[in-house]
């Protein structure tokens, strides 16, 4: 059993005693706290960034930008080039929902729906995160599988991989050092948008095409499935998990609100400049044939690439690919981690240690590997997979957004960070508007199933 230190009160009473995670927080409030005494902004900014870009670069993975880049290459410039940000600044709202609820509550988003709404409903969010999560992470090895291709490198080498990353960052002990890791490594989704400036685009398009008048044409089930993928691009259930949890776990405080917002900002902002370069580099195939979704199996569009704008832009992209894979693999997870350690009441934290967190390391591990295994299987549709896990997400996402801002709205937990009215407005908006789009696409393809309507 880990060692616990006795913590005696004014009073002289022996209260619980200090575990390794309370220890490990302790020292990175002490470190904020002095920073923000001294007035040091820039080391106070440095200190509590993370969750916030973690959230919207992580959910830049490589369905994300596979969808965003069948966006152009589908389409071209136009519509969703602006669709984009929109998207990203509805992800903004929730996810500054979720890191505010972290901050004041200190605890987790399962833990809280499980505590307020009981246990149904609690383990109903955890097995729609669970399911969502591991259709995800197989799309996320598949990404990997796409980049390593590219560099005629198998399966076995993407699954090495995406595990290794997995294990390393959780030996360091400490969500400090698994947070600076990813961070790092999540800085290089800016790939993307070096890939954008490699197929020499022109900027005037890029310009125009913020007016929203160029709607896309072509058959409407695929303008739908390609929507559809795009908010699942930018908003899915993970998200809601993880920066909540992730707050809480960083030890986040009232006080720290303001940092968070501008943290997830930053995020927001940076994860639409990428998405977009991964949109401009896809447009530069519409006019090279093979431009529809199901023409990139193989290695893909960074091989599309090199044969229509040459080997860097390739190179880049398929980089990039492995890039956005590697990093969902690790906040993905984590998030599902996170999940089942407040599900079922036991320790969740990248501050403790295996032996005193089995269940939220377990978790970690378990699921990236299950996806993998899946990676390996001779014959699994891995295409279909990849191009509809942000669909899924997409259509199991408003029941997640629903309790995310009932919980902002409880004032028993929030007290005066409870949501404004503005806010509300905004989030009930974006519930309808991800419900409406995702029941669109449901409705349409059961009734060309059934054959009530025509493909």
């Amino acid at each position: 059993m880990a060692a616990t230190k006795a913590v005696v009160g004014p009073s002289g009473l022996i209260g619980p005693p200090l575990t390794e995670e309370d220890e490990a927080r302790s020292r990175d409030r002490s470190r904020v706290h002095h920073a923000r005494r001294d007035r040091k902004r820039w080391y106070l900014m440095w200190l509590l960034v993370g969750p916030g870009i973690l959230a919207m670069l992580g959910e830049n993975d490589g369905p994300s930008m596979i969808a965003y880049a069948a966006d152009g290459a589908q389409y071209g410039l136009g519509f969703f080039v602006p669709f984009i940000p929109v998207l990203f600044a509805m992800a903004f709202v929730c996810q500054e929902i979720c890191m505010r609820v972290g901050a004041v509550t200190h605890r987790g988003y399962g833990e809280l729906v499980l505590q307020r709404y009981g246990r149904v409903w609690g383990w109903f969010g955890a097995g729609d995160l669970a399911l969502t999560n591991l259709i995800t992470l197989i799309a996320e090895f598949v990404a990997i599988r796409v980049g390593m291709a590219y560099f005629h490198l198998g399966s076995g080498v993407a699954v090495m991989l995406g595990m290794a990353l997995v294990l390393f960052t959780l030996s360091g002990g400490r969500y400090w050092r698994w947070e600076r890791i990813v961070l790092g490594m999540a800085l290089f989704n800016g790939l993307f948008l070096v890939a954008a400036i490699l197929v020499k685009p022109h900027v005037g398009a890029i310009a125009d095409s913020f007016d929203f008048r160029s709607f896309p044409g072509g058959g409407f089930n695929t303008l739908l499935l390609l929507i559809a993928s795009t908010i699942g691009a930018t908003v899915t259930p993970w998200m809601i998990f993880f920066q909540q949890s992730a707050s809480a776990d960083k030890g986040m405080t009232p006080e720290d609100v303001k940092h968070g917002r501008y943290d997830t900002a930053v995020g927001a902002v940076l994860a639409a400049v990428f998405g977009i370069g991964a949109l401009v580099a896809g447009a530069a195939l519409l006019t090279h044939h093979g431009s529809t979704v199901g023409g990139f199996a193989g290695a893909g569009f960074p091989e599309a690439l090199r044969r229509v704008a040459g080997p860097a832009a390739g190179t880049v992209f398929a980089l990039g690919l492995i890039e956005a894979g590697a990093v969902a693999i690790l906040t993905i997870s984590a998030s599902t981690a996170y999940a089942a350690g407040e599900c079922i009441g036991v320790s969740h934290s990248f501050n403790s240690s295996p032996r005193t967190a089995t269940v939220f390391h377990a978790a970690n591990v378990g699921i990236a590997l299950l996806a993998a295994a899946v990676i390996l299987i001779p014959g699994a549709p891995l295409l279909s997979i990849a191009l509809n896990a942000n669909v899924l997400a997409t259509v199991l996402l408003p029941v997640s957004l629903v309790f995310m801002v009932m919980l902002a709205n409880d004032k028993g937990l929030m007290g005066p960070w409870a949501n404004r009215r503005s806010t509300n407005v905004v989030g009930i908006t974006v519930i309808a508007f991800v419900g409406v789009c995702g029941a669109a696409y449901g409705i349409d393809s059961f009734l060309q199933t059934v054959h009530l309507i025509s493909p």
